[in-house]
């Protein structure tokens, strides 16, 4: 044997195949694509969706003191599901704004960033055949995630109903047709995917779609995962309505959150689910398989910063009311900007994003009638290489089908330093001038 073994070739290529079933069609990831196009041309990147400002100083403060305090224990594994201080606050927050009564330990538990409360819930509820019903515009993991899980994802589009008198277009004027929604439900269905306010439009969903939503929910005995990372970023005296708080929802919802949008710190990825028991149970075997825990220190910090923001909840103080007052201001400026220059904003009733119109730059992009690639995927392309800005394109957050449907348009973010968003409006001024004298 050992003669035989000897003679195999040093270089014994495997010929099975290595990649699992459930990464087939999953391997594509814009981001992955448009950040390095950012890292290696833009001059401004409003592109990816976290901001250039710093974080508030109290959880600068409170990292700092857990970093190197005397709590040694600070710098060990904690509860897996959750540190304990960060637990109790945000069931006493959530239980506050849902007005019920939550456990820390069986009501919430932490993730590592929303991203991978969507993983669990996914990988928890949705089997070989399951149905999803994914609302387009959406954040792009929703689709690949359920691909993951073997499910089915099913879309269905907010349709554009423009306004007549010439006012600018909203987030609100993206809607959802009642009997097209209805439609999609079937005893198929595991879950609907909710993100309000919704990444990239910025709408804020009304009272009435979420009760639309909840009423097919009940009807049709579906889940419904809803992604609330931008919960406290709404504008214009908008409210924010927990679709957990509405009649029969509260035990077939799992409420997702983010400390990265909450407290302005994406690179601390601490995440949360909220929600009844007989869901995050499930969600707990996932999270004790996967990643098992989350950074202590950053959990700590937040639990800080959170009971920071309980005592001033509603408050003029409030980082909560700062932030969203801030961010107001900032899509205003960049409303502003862009209008100047020719491109139709699409006015975010919430969130860190603005949606323009791209039609009148056309002319700048030659349009390439045999190509596969959306026209606002090439825009975006030529915008960073060409000009400097980084932008991403709205087909990225439609489904294959219906990418070509909504390729005039791209995707800001307006959570950056007024240098930065000064910068981008020269870069737009330059480009106007060039136009018009050309």
């Amino acid at each position: 044997t050992s003669k035989s073994f000897l003679s195999l070739p040093l270089q014994a290529k495997m010929s099975r195949p290595v990649q699992a079933r459930r990464l087939e069609g999953v391997d594509k990831n814009i981001w992955v694509e448009f950040v390095k196009l950012a890292a290696t041309y833009s001059k401004v990147n409003l592109g990816q969706g976290f901001p250039d400002f710093p974080a508030p100083d109290f959880l600068r403060e409170a990292f700092t003191r857990a970093l190197s305090g005397e709590n040694h224990m600070l710098h060990q594994y904690t509860r897996a599901f959750g540190h304990p201080p960060l637990v109790k606050v945000l069931a006493q927050l959530f239980g506050k704004l849902l007005g019920r009564d939550l456990d820390p330990m069986t009501n919430v538990m932490v993730t590592v960033g929303a991203y991978q409360a969507l993983f669990c819930c996914f990988q928890a509820f949705v089997d070989e055949g399951d149905e999803v019903i994914i609302i387009e515009p959406f954040f792009d993991c929703y689709e690949s995630m359920v691909k993951m899980a073997g499910g089915t994802p099913v879309f269905i589009p907010l349709r554009l109903k423009a306004p007549k008198d010439g006012k600018l277009m909203s987030s609100a004027d993206w809607q959802l047709d009642p009997a097209e929604l209805a439609s999609k439900f079937s005893e198929r269905t595991k879950a609907i995917v909710l993100n309000s306010p919704n990444n990239p439009l910025g709408k804020v969903f009304s009272r009435g779609e979420l009760e639309l939503i909840a009423d097919l929910c009940v009807k049709h005995d579906v889940l419904c995962i809803s992604d609330e990372v931008y919960e406290w970023l709404v504008y214009d005296g908008k409210e924010h309505i927990r679709i957990a708080s509405l009649q029969g929802m509260w035990d077939r919802t799992v409420i997702i959150g983010s400390a990265g949008k909450t407290f302005s710190v994406t690179g601390w990825k601490v995440g949360w689910t909220v929600g009844p028991d007989r869901l995050l149970q499930h969600l707990r075997t996932v999270h004790q398989n996967s990643v098992y825990h989350c950074a202590t220190i950053a959990q700590e910090a937040v639990a800080q910063g959170f009971q920071r923001e309980l005592m001033l909840y509603g408050k003029p103080d409030s980082y909560f009311v700062q932030l969203s007052k801030e961010l107001q201001q900032k899509r205003d400026w960049l409303v502003q900007s862009l209008e100047a220059v020719g491109m139709k904003p699409i006015v975010p009733e919430g969130t860190y994003f603005l949606v323009a119109d791209i039609s009148e730059f056309k002319s700048d992009v030659p349009d390439v009638p045999s190509s596969d690639e959306p026209y606002d995927n090439r825009f975006a392309k030529w915008m960073v290489k060409n000009k400097g800005l980084a932008a991403i394109p709205l087909s990225a957050f439609y489904s294959k089908a219906h990418k070509n449907n909504y390729n005039n348009f791209i995707r800001f973010c307006f959570a950056k330093e007024e240098a930065t968003l000064k910068a981008a409006n020269e870069i737009l001024q330059k480009w106007k001038k060039e136009k018009t004298s050309s």
